[in-house]
């Protein structure tokens, strides 16, 4: 009987927040990255990374912080940012998270992570549109960092395969993103 995987999550939170009109990290007080770090740690990673850049802050225990010095070239930078300090930690599998979906618990990512065993890639799907978290092995990596680039994160990498697992998770979560601040 092999181990279960250790899993990371990596929170992205580098971005300016343009549209929103500042960084989303210090959305609602810190409250949408106190939620990201809870969702990861309730669905099973053993570590919590938080990659910042705009904006550089506390991060809530357990989660360490990371800064994506090259934030500004885009979403790529964050991943390629959490990706490598994952891979410091030895892990198996990272949960990639995004610091704007706040109503995404833990129930959804130890969801996706458990459909990611076969493959090695799963995502969320909320009523069939594509969402986060999404789940890849480390045996992945070298490709998505061989692919990704300027402000798209692993979506050029996840289109077009045929082995990623999509886990539908409306009856948990709304899964949308706040791109405007209301």
């Amino acid at each position: 009987m092999s181990n279960p995987p250790v899993i990371a999550g990596v929170v992205l939170a580098a971005g300016a927040g343009t549209r929103f009109g500042m960084p989303k990290v210090l959305a609602a007080e810190g409250e949408w990255l106190k939620a990201a770090v809870q969702a990861l740690v309730g669905g099973g990673c053993a570590h919590v990374i938080v990659v910042l850049g705009a904006a550089v802050v506390d991060v809530p225990e357990p989660a360490r912080a990371v800064v994506a010095t090259d934030w500004s070239d885009g979403l790529s930078a964050s991943l390629r940012t959490g990706i490598e300090a994952a891979a410091q930690t030895g892990v198996d599998l990272v949960a990639l998270h995004l610091v704007d979906t706040p109503d995404i618990g833990g129930d959804v990512v130890a969801r996706v992570v458990a459909a990611a065993a076969e493959t090695g890639l799963a995502r969320a799907v909320y009523d069939g549109r594509p969402g986060h978290p999404v789940a890849i092995a480390r045996r992945h990596w070298p490709e998505l960092l061989r692919v990704v680039h300027g402000d798209e994160g692993a979506k050029l990498f996840l289109r077009g395969r045929t082995d990623v697992v999509a886990v539908e998770c409306a009856d948990l979560a709304t899964g949308h993103d706040i791109d405007v601040n209301p």
